[in-house]
């Protein structure tokens, strides 16, 4: 067995191990973050449960921080009074981001994690079996029950050789999107092997496993050697180490050799995280604003190569630089070695340890600026600034062009010397909240409820035939972000009404008063897309509040993993296109009818969509399983409470 199915096996509760096939995993952990937080709880609220069931829930705050108005601040509390009562862990805003903590904290080899963010796969740093999820299956999980998937097919990377000074892992991973691409790998998991694993510590691990999500991929997975124990041990969780590796006969779709030695400075260009290009043919560009953190690069490693590159220098004076940290562990371990003054003596400005500029909550860049950073994404506009170019580097890379002012290969100046790490960090768990309580909770606590916090609309029972119209027809690779927008508009992710207002924002602005529109006159709406549909962010508000604008179906050239699986959830359900040519044959505005709707989703999923301006018609196909389709034709799991 490969690593992967030996981590599925030990925690299948349905289904065959066949790739494609649908099986149910028991989940030992999850994990929230107040951005996809919030109604994950109100949904978990709903379904009556006394406590969480799994062995370990953790409720983080560390997305929408900035608080501009009351929203965010209500959430918070919201939050912290519903992990009082269920028996999660809270960790307070501040304490640091959701996957680099959980990593430190909590992350254990041979565990399941399913987190509502889908930068979760993070932990299969540690050898876990982590996955990012909409909200309402993280909710399921914390009630007990399993979480879907398809049984996946697996690459293994195969990994030589070391890395020279000056490359990191973010290099490995723009390395292996440049071979695979950020679409068509649904259903994959990459599982990395070979000697060059070794040569790599944990955050390193963390940092592929994290960006390994802008494959499209289910997960990625490491196995769990010395490196890990050592990591652990660091921690004071040694004890919970257990070691993870495939059989050495183990079963892969393909490997892919990557020799880590022949690895260069990569960056990922503007508008997606697939379009890679070597950092030597960008030499030369001026660089405007340069961020260093998110959760794929704000480790005590990442943090600690910054500090030592920066020590007697000075940030070049057309650079806005900003660090955000990881963790209060990695400030407080930077502190302590006297290296965190390095970051203010060179001019960084210190930013809270959160996501913050990652999904464009602060930092937005100047009008046509160009912006390094060290975080996964950079979708044309999530920095706020739509005519930003943001390319997504190293942290080697990012203090390069901080110091220089231009796109500079890190390898061509002076190699810090490597990153020891403590035998113990310095242990602080002072803002992680009723860890006494974990899994039991307080019944009888009250929950605080904003004004902005709102109910979670159901929908109603899939029609046997569809009457609709097609509200938008959009393009390839239309992100979680194009359907709702992050940043500033996050604050309102709980209460959906108002959420609503902007779907499609970033793509056309009136969507949300034509599907109205529609709805009220007793018309469904139809989303229709090319390739790629709802990669990006995990956000099940990108299906939630398309659902409560009267969406009841979506045809697309192809649907990406977690946004399909949430579609179901919301009951919308996921077409795509027999012949992708037909895609050409309708048109923003059409009115369609899907004739024996309910019987396609019952039976084989094939429906026929016919096109009343032109009366054609053609054939859409929708993959369920048994359990998806008793969903869609409820009108979604919330309708079956």
């Amino acid at each position: 067995m490969n690593l992967t199915y030996k981590l599925i096996s030990a925690h299948l509760v349905s289904g065959e191990l066949s790739p494609g096939s649908e099986i149910g995993l028991k989940i030992d952990q999850t994990l929230t973050q107040d951005a996809t937080g919030t109604m994950a709880y109100l949904q978990f609220e709903s379904m009556g449960c006394e406590r969480v069931k799994t062995e370990l829930s953790v409720s983080y705050v560390d997305h929408n921080t900035v608080q501009v108005g009351f929203e965010n601040a209500d959430d918070h509390a919201y939050l912290q009074s519903v992990a009082r009562k269920y028996g999660i862990v809270f960790s307070r805003p501040g304490n640091g981001i959701c996957h680099q903590l959980h990593l430190e904290r909590f992350g254990r080899p041979g565990r399941t994690l399913i987190g509502s963010d889908s930068h979760t796969p993070t932990g299969g740093g540690i050898g876990m079996l982590a996955m990012g999820a909409g909200g309402l299956d993280v909710a399921v999980a914390m009630a007990g029950g399993p979480y879907y998937i398809a049984a996946p097919r697996v690459v293994r990377v195969w990994l030589e050789g070391a890395l020279r000074p000056g490359v990191s892992a973010k290099d490995v991973i723009l390395a292996v999107l440049a071979k695979y691409g950020s679409s068509g790998n649904v259903g994959r998991v990459m599982e990395y092997a070979g000697p060059g694993v070794a040569s790599l510590d944990v955050p390193s691990r963390a940092t592929i496993a994290n960006m390994g999500t802008e494959l499209g991929v289910t997960t990625s997975v490491f196995p769990s050697d010395e490196e890990t124990r050592r990591f652990l041990a660091a921690q004071g969780r040694e004890d919970v180490w257990v070691p993870l590796c495939a059989d050495d006969d183990a079963e892969y779709e393909e490997t892919f050799v990557l020799d880590l030695s022949r690895v260069e400075p990569m960056a990922a260009c503007p508008h997606n995280p697939g379009n890679v290009a070597t950092v030597a043919s960008l030499a030369g560009k001026r660089v405007n604003q340069v961020l260093v953190g998110s959760c794929t690069n704000s480790s005590y490693r990442d943090l600690k190569t910054v500090a030592l590159l920066l020590r007697g220098k000075t940030i070049h004076p057309d650079v806005s630089f900003g660090v955000a940290p990881g963790s209060r562990q990695v400030v407080l371990e930077l502190m302590r070695e006297g290296l965190f003054q390095n970051l203010v003596e060179a001019g960084a400005r210190i930013l809270e340890n959160a996501c913050g500029f990652c999904i464009g909550n602060h930092q937005s860049p100047g009008t046509n600026a160009v912006s390094l950073r060290t975080s996964n994404r950079n979708f044309e506009g999530r920095s706020g600034t739509k005519s930003a170019q943001v390319y997504l580097v190293s942290p080697e890379t990012a203090v390069a062009a901080a110091l220089t002012g231009v796109v500079t290969d890190p390898t061509a100046l002076d190699a810090p010397p490597p990153v020891r790490f403590p035998d113990r960090f310095g242990i602080d768990d002072s803002m992680f909240l009723y860890r006494e309580t974990a899994g039991v909770g307080v019944p009888g606590a009250e929950i605080a409820r904003g004004p902005n916090i709102g109910e979670v609309p159901s929908g109603s029972p899939l029609p046997e035939t569809l009457d609709a119209v097609i509200a938008i027809k959009v393009g390839d690779k239309i992100t979680t972000d194009h359907i709702m927008p992050a940043g500033a508009r996050l604050k309102y992710r709980s209460n959906v009404p108002i959420y609503a207002k902007y779907v499609f924002e970033p793509v056309d602005p009136t969507f949300h008063d034509r599907c109205l529109a529609n709805k009220a006159a007793g018309v469904a709406n139809v989303i229709v897309a090319g390739e790629s549909y709802g990669q990006g962010s995990s956000r099940e508000h990108a299906a939630l509040c398309p659902m409560y604008l009267g969406v009841k179906a979506v045809v697309a050239k192809s649907v990406e993993r977690i946004h399909a699986a949430n579609l179901v959830n919301f009951g919308i359900v996921p077409f795509v296109f027999e012949n992708p040519a037909d895609a050409d044959r309708i048109e923003q505005g059409d009115a369609i009818e899907l004739p024996g709707v309910a019987d396609a989703v019952r039976g084989d999923g094939v429906a026929t969509v016919v096109v009343r301006r032109t009366g054609e018609s053609f054939r859409v196909r929708a993959s369920l399983s048994e359990r998806q389709r008793g969903i869609l034709l409820a009108g979604g799991l919330m309708a079956r409470r």
